[in-house]
């Protein structure tokens, strides 16, 4: 039918397409479960997502979301995730590169203006700068947060959070509490019958 993608194979056309538009970008094609994602060299990812946005025959016109993922024993520690949707032909791509803490990523605010607070939380949690962004400064930690939290070096004790204290009626600093809720499960299933009086079965009639 007219307008939509062959039935053989749809994912091999489209990685095969961005490889012709943008020679040499695309390092690595995999496909699984029917998902398909292109590992592309870093300095050709605005050339590439150009292409996704703009060939005739791919038209993934919707960035979804971009995210981080920290390798902390790679030389490129950081991998930078992006999907995109294509409204037209109903198909998803993930796009995504490697870095590190030093070398900026592209910024894709002139080709979705969305990114911007996508790169902003992946900078905010990672560490990743993003070349371009006209507002790359944290979203989601607090004021003078210090680190970024998602790397797995990042130490889970000896930092501060920011509350408001109702009883100080003022902005508070205090140590990071990573409380545990510690319960005792006995696994027993309530349509089997337990040995004790569940929350609201004292209400009920007895048997009889």
């Amino acid at each position: 039918m007219s307008g939509h993608w062959p039935q053989t194979k749809p994912e091999t056309g489209v990685a095969d397409r961005v490889a012709a538009l943008c020679a040499g970008a695309v390092v690595q094609v995999i496909e699984h479960v029917g998902e398909l994602t292109l590992v592309i060299d870093r300095n050709a990812l605005t050339a590439v997502v150009s292409a996704l946005r703009d060939d005739a025959e791919l038209r993934f016109d919707q960035l979804i979301d971009i995210a981080g993922v920290d390798y902390p024993e790679r030389a490129e520690r950081f991998e930078v995730n992006y999907l995109f949707l294509s409204l037209t032909t109903n198909r998803r791509i993930r796009i995504k590169l490697s870095t590190d803490d030093i070398a900026p990523v592209a910024s894709l605010v002139p080709l979705f203006p969305v990114a911007g607070w996508f790169e902003r939380e992946v900078y905010d949690l990672y560490g990743v700068l993003f070349e371009g962004n006209p507002d790359l400064r944290r979203i989601l930690t607090d004021y003078g947060f210090t680190g970024h939290p998602f790397r797995k070096d990042f130490p889970l004790t000896g930092y501060v959070e920011l509350r408001y204290s109702e009883t100080e009626k003022r902005v508070v600093y205090e140590p990071v509490k990573l409380a545990q809720d510690f319960r005792s499960f006995d696994f027993l299933s309530p349509w089997e019958g337990t040995d004790y009086v569940l929350p609201g079965d004292e209400k009920a009639a007895p048997n009889g």
